[in-house]
Formats: structure tokens, C-alpha cells, sequence
């Protein structure tokens, strides 16, 4: 069994003396871990660091074994990353959720939307936003999407300002209005792309895909809301006052 493929380091652990078992995002293939021989050495550390686009071949006997990686650098944006503590979190975080996936399941539009946040994830204006959005098409990828494009209980597309926290569905204002305090609000920047969001805004939105990352994803499992989430949201509060 032999196959090539792109593919995002999500993280590697130190197996034996030199090796590395290596956890990636790939294109074609989903979250497919494999054995690196050499992958704990000073030649191949840096490239196996979390956020860095590599090509890698991937081969074994048989499709169900662990197999074995070679790898070649595309991509060493890790690096970038550095300078910026809203980027360390946030990568910590988006890697978590990615390790969510099952294991060889491939998601396409998933890894191409992972790919272009990472390019911008040092951007923490432009981040914040595409992270909230990504947590959304993330739940999706699940089947738990939310249906923002309607209200749910009349069917109007005005003045959607609320998300009920069990159908995971659009309430308008007026439909809405007698269970306010039991709504999430709807940030409407997550239904017009164009929009640049303020600070309760996207506070609204990190509720919102918070809420539901914890009671459809982390929960089923035992998990809780890890804290690099949290990390990246102070740190983007530091990084942007508005967000605050």
C-alpha cells in the first residue's frame, strides 16, 4: 500500500530513540497517522512541528497498519506563529478539534478551509472571524450544522437575531422575544461573509460555536472545552481591544 498526498502536522510524539509517530491533516486521506523514522531528530524536528504544510508519501503492507511516512517540507509556516500568542493558542485549539476527526475519513472542503486559516491565523482581525466560521463548518463536517437561514418557528429570513440551544436552528426577533433569556444571540456577521465584526459580536460568536462544540462534540466523550480555546480568546482580547 503506497500513497502521496499534502497534508498539516497536527503534532508528533517521540517514539524509541528517534522515531515519531506523526498526526496529520491530509488532503485526500483525512487524519492519518504514521511512523517517521528519524522524526525525533534535530533534521526533521523543525518540520514536523505543529501548522506546517508537508508533502508526505505514506506506505505498508496492509491498509489497517500504522505505516510508515516520508515527508517533505511545502509550507514551514509554524514559525510565523511565534511572534503572536493569539496564533500559538489558536493552532493549540485548531489542532485539537481536528484530532477530533476519525481517523482516515476524508474531508476535503475541511482542509482547505484549515490550510487558508492557518495562512492567516498570525492576522488576529482576520483570524477571529474565520475562527468562529470554522467551528461552524466543523460542527457541520459532523452533521450537527446549524440552520442559520431561517427562523424556525415562522420560516422569515429578517431580523434573525437569535439560535435556539436545542434545535440549533435561526429565531427571529419577534418569534424569539418571549424566550430571549433561553436564546443564544446570532452575531449576524456568521450570515454575511463580507461583514466585519465588533467586539460583541464576535463574543456572540464564540458562545454560540462554543456551546454547541461542548454539547454535540466534547461531551459524547467525555471531554471538556479545552483551554487553548480559552487561551486564543484572551489572547485575541490583548491582541485586538475591540474583541474584548
Amino acid at each position: 500500500m503506497q500513497w502521496t498526498d499534502d497534508a498539516i502536522v497536527l503534532g508528533a510524539k517521540r517514539h524509541g530513540e528517534a522515531n515519531a509517530i506523526l498526526d496529520l491533516m491530509t488532503r485526500a486521506h483525512g487524519r492519518h497517522l504514521g511512523m517517521v523514522r528519524g522524526g525525533a531528530g534535530s533534521r526533521l524536528k523543525p518540520i514536523l512541528q505543529p501548522g506546517n504544510g508537508i508533502s508526505v508519501t505514506w506506505r505498508a503492507r496492509l491498509d489497517e497498519h500504522l505505516g510508515n511516512y516520508t515527508v517533505e517540507p511545502v509550507q514551514l509556516r509554524a514559525s510565523d506563529f511565534f511572534s503572536a500568542p493569539h496564533a500559538i493558542y489558536g493552532l493549540g485549539h485548531l489542532a485539537a478539534l481536528m484530532r477530533l476527526l476519525p481517523e482516515r475519513d476524508p474531508h476535503e472542503q475541511l482542509y482547505d478551509a484549515f490550510e487558508h486559516l492557518l495562512d492567516q491565523l498570525s492576522d488576529a482581525r482576520v483570524a477571529a472571524p474565520m475562527v468562529v466560521r470554522f467551528e461552524l463548518q466543523l460542527l457541520a463536517e459532523f452533521g450537527f450544522g446549524l440552520d442559520l437561514a431561517e427562523c424556525a418557528a415562522t420560516g422569515t429570513t429578517h431580523e434573525l437575531i437569535y439560535v435556539s440551544p436545542k434545535s440549533g436552528r435561526a429565531v427571529s426577533r419577534e418569534a424569539g422575544a418571549p424566550y430571549a433569556e433561553r436564546m443564544l444571540p446570532l452575531p449576524s456577521f456568521l450570515r454575511d461573509a463580507a461583514e466585519d465584526p465588533l467586539a460583541d459580536a464576535l463574543a456572540a460568536g464564540f458562545t454560540l460555536t462554543g456551546f454547541f462544540l461542548e454539547r454535540f462534540l466534547l461531551e459524547p466523550r467525555g471531554l471538556p472545552l479545552h483551554d487553548e480555546r480559552a487561551h486564543f480568546i484572551a489572547a485575541l482580547t490583548r491582541a485586538l481591544p475591540r474583541v474584548a
